[in-house]
């Protein structure tokens, strides 16, 4: 599989990542490729092969790390992408997004401060998900007033109770 010489962006010093039974493999061959490009990588699980696992027991310490600080970025793994994409937004601060292609894997980041990339294992190939992942981990949010405000607007949601 080819490195596009794409990720140049090393200030995300530690990248979490975490992936139920149905993207263990893809998670596994992700985190060789990271490592391979210099990144630290922090495995949430699952730690092997576990067919009757939930994607909420890895996706949630991952999100919370994310939140807290701990870790700028993280990626995520399920058979679709949909399921740790819904869990990772339930925790306030987590800005996930299902991606499969390439613009929204770079504009999600730059306009939204995407910081967790949620990925479907059983509707991307390796390469396509490395492509992305790259994509990802080399954007960094711009900053720009009128995106502040508008992530300002969601976190506002975030810190109101439900009605």
């Amino acid at each position: 599989m080819a490195d596009k010489g794409l990720i140049q962006n090393k200030k995300t010093s530690c990248i979490g990542f975490a992936a139920d039974h149905a993207g263990f493999a893809m998670k596994e061959g992700l985190l060789n490729l990271l490592k391979k490009a210099g990144f630290d990588v922090r495995d949430y699980g699952a730690k092997t092969l576990q067919k009757e696992d939930d994607y909420p027991d890895y996706v949630i310490p991952l999100s919370r790390d994310i939140a807290s600080g701990e870790l700028s970025k993280g990626i995520a793994v399920c058979g679709s992408g949909v399921g740790a994409c819904v869990t990772g937004n339930k925790i306030a601060g987590v800005r996930a997004c299902l991606i499969h292609e390439h613009f929204s894997a770079k504009q999600g980041v730059e306009d939204d401060n995407m910081n967790l990339l949620c990925l479907g294992a059983r509707v991307l190939t390796l390469e396509s998900a490395w492509e992305l992942t790259q994509i990802f981990l080399e954007a960094n949010f711009s900053g720009l007033d009128r995106h502040k405000r508008r992530i300002a607007k969601v976190q506002e949601l975030e810190n109101k109770k439900l009605q």
